[in-house]
C-alpha cells in the first residue's frame, strides 16, 4: 500500500469491522484503496462495489498520490494482454507491478 497523507487517511484505510469482512458490506467503511491503480475512493454503499475516486484527501484536505490507472492498462498492452478477455497475471492484481516496472 501506498503512504497516506494522513493519520486520518490510514486509520479509516486500516479500519475492519468485527460484523463485516467486505468494507462495501459495512455501512461504516467509508474509503477504499484499489492497489492495482493506486486509487483512492469514497464506497458508496448501493449494496455493490460503487466507489467515487477522489484525488484530495477528505480529511486534511492533501493531494492523494497519482492514480496509475492509464500505466497499468499501457502495461498490460505492451505485454499483449487484454484484460478484458485475457487473464491478468497476479502482481497485476496488487501493487507488484509497479515495483516491476519501476
Amino acid at each position: 500500500m501506498t503512504e497516506h497523507c494522513c493519520a486520518a487517511m490510514t486509520r479509516h484505510l486500516d479500519w475492519h469491522c468485527e460484523t463485516h469482512t467486505d468494507p462495501f458490506a459495512c455501512p461504516d467503511a467509508l474509503v477504499d484503496f484499489s492497489a492495482k491503480f493506486q486509487e483512492y475512493g469514497l464506497i458508496v454503499h448501493d449494496g455493490g462495489t460503487s466507489r467515487i475516486g477522489i484525488v484530495f484527501c477528505p480529511w486534511c484536505g492533501g493531494r492523494l498520490p497519482e492514480s496509475q490507472r492509464d500505466r497499468w492498462f499501457d502495461e498490460l498492452e505492451a505485454r499483449g494482454i487484454d484484460p478484458w478477455e485475457d487473464e491478468v497475471p497476479a502482481e497485476f492484481e496488487d501493487g507488484r507491478w509497479l515495483r516491476a516496472a519501476s
